[in-house]
């Protein structure tokens, strides 16, 4: 496990930002209580709290990722409308203490659905 630093830094805020998620022509995800994650140099993922989304929608798969700062990712394929998206959402469901905010919220591959909403 690392710690976030000045090396790498993480930040995690809440603004009260409604974020949408849009696939197959549905709205999968709709919230006002998202957390946006900024690590290091890489672009902010919105992490959407599990209740503010469709999860019926949502299939659980083998995949996994390791990060070392916030731990192990589990996957999700996307199904609606006879379309899917295979792992295209993740979940930190244990996630390390430093980024122990994010735990069992979701977080969406922009180019796996059709739009995240902002705003």
């Amino acid at each position: 496990m690392k710690q976030p630093g000045a090396d790498h830094p993480i930040t995690i805020s809440q603004d009260g930002t409604r974020v949408r998620v849009m696939f197959a022509g549905r709205m999968v995800a709709d919230t006002t209580r998202a957390l946006t994650l900024q690590e290091a140099r890489y672009p902010s993922v919105y992490y959407i709290p599990r209740e503010d989304a469709d999860m019926t929608l949502f299939q659980r798969t083998a995949h996994t990722t390791h990060c070392p700062y916030k731990g192990d990712a589990s996957y999700f394929t996307l199904s609606a409308e006879g379309r899917s998206a295979e792992n295209a959402v993740w979940s930190y469901e244990a996630p390390y203490p430093a980024v122990a905010a994010i735990r069992e919220h979701l977080a969406f591959y922009p180019n796996k659905v059709d739009g995240i909403e902002v705003g």
